[in-house]
């Protein structure tokens, strides 16, 4: 780190704390050439993701967009608070470590549908049918239908 006095750079670190509240590392440092001492931040750096909709929009990628929709399609099921946003990290985790900058709202509601799945067949129905836009009782029967039909396969 180069001194803001001198311009030397080395330093020696003094004390290392958390600071804003967990998101950064405030850490005091000692020049090595002339002994001043100043303050440096060390934050993540958080790269923006855009979410490409349907309609070719784009707008930053909001987490809580997904767990308001899952919230809304978990509605009235015995799934705790805290599966829900372990479901929530696992995909924002997913989509941060692809290290895309862009990413569909269709490969989203994938992955949410996904973790449905496994987590509640309810839940899972309930936002597939938004995110799927069934048009009629035929196709909501035939996503029915596939599903009871992997499940006999697990379990037949």
């Amino acid at each position: 780190m180069k001194c803001m006095y001198c311009g030397c750079n080395e330093s020696k670190v003094i004390d290392s704390r958390s600071a804003d509240e967990d998101k950064a590392i405030r850490r005091r440092r000692e020049c090595i050439r002339c002994g001043k001492r100043f303050t440096t931040y060390e934050t993540v750096e958080s790269s923006t993701v855009l979410v490409v909709k349907s309609n070719g929009m784009r707008q930053s990628f909001d987490k809580e967009k997904i767990k308001r929709g899952i919230i809304k399609s978990a509605e009235k099921r015995p799934i705790p608070m805290a599966k829900i946003d372990e479901v929530v990290d696992d995909i924002t985790k997913t989509i941060y470590n692809s290290m895309e900058q862009e990413i569909s709202t269709k490969e989203i509601g994938e992955m949410v549908m996904a973790r449905l799945k496994v987590l509640d067949e309810v839940a899972y129905v309930r936002y597939a049918s938004v995110y799927r836009s069934f048009k009629d009782i035929s196709s909501f029967m035939a996503e029915l239908q596939a599903m009871m039909d992997s499940k006999k396969g697990v379990n037949g």
